[in-house]
């Protein structure tokens, strides 16, 4: 059966190679400014992110298992995307320094007669920062396209005095445990 994850996240093919599975990815072009809008709670626009991308996708390819993913951080009562410019960057992780926030990761695997969602929350506490050491950190790593203005997979970790999670892999976009029974689910061999 064909799988095709609907991202163009380096980060999730990244993962996806890690179990060895063979799939395509294909861009799922979702208007997520306009869900965002919409004001759910950070956990239901995670999930109804990735479920929208699998739908795009599946519309093209109705007999494919379709992957389709969102993460966002939650912090007090903002939503906090990717960054873009090291600006915002910068502003994001000062914000967040010496706090705990949340890193929601929804996945939903789409296929014939099949759908299912699962949300991942990860609880991260930052260290008190100097903005010197969150500048030179957002030079070194460039987390731009990453939720939350970090990348703990490189030194992104350094910024952390603590994190919580039931699978650390959905940190990186995908929680691989949480997939893999939702893929053998919808008839996909693994490994």
């Amino acid at each position: 059966m064909k799988l095709i994850l609907a991202s163009t996240s380096p980060y999730r093919a990244q993962q996806l190679n890690r179990m060895g599975l063979k799939f395509e990815t294909c861009d799922p072009k979702v208007d997520e400014d306009l869900f965002k809008q919409a004001g759910f709670t950070p956990e239901t626009l995670a999930e109804v992110l990735a479920l929208e991308k699998a739908k795009a996708v599946a519309q093209q390819n109705p007999q494919a298992v379709v992957i389709g993913g969102d993460q966002l951080v939650s912090f007090g009562n903002r939503i906090l995307g990717k960054p873009g410019t090291e600006e915002l960057a910068i502003e994001q992780l000062q914000s967040m320094q010496g706090q705990s926030h949340l890193l929601i990761t929804a996945i939903a695997v789409l296929g014939p007669d099949f759908l299912e969602t699962h949300i991942n929350q990860t609880t991260l506490k930052m260290r008190e920062l100097s903005k010197s050491a969150i500048e030179r950190y957002v030079r070194f790593d460039q987390p731009l396209n990453c939720a939350g203005a970090y990348k703990l997979e490189s030194q992104g970790i350094t910024l952390f005095e603590e994190i919580q999670s039931i699978d650390h892999s959905a940190i990186t976009g995908i929680p691989l445990i949480a997939l893999t029974s939702l893929l053998i689910k919808a008839g996909i061999s693994i490994p």
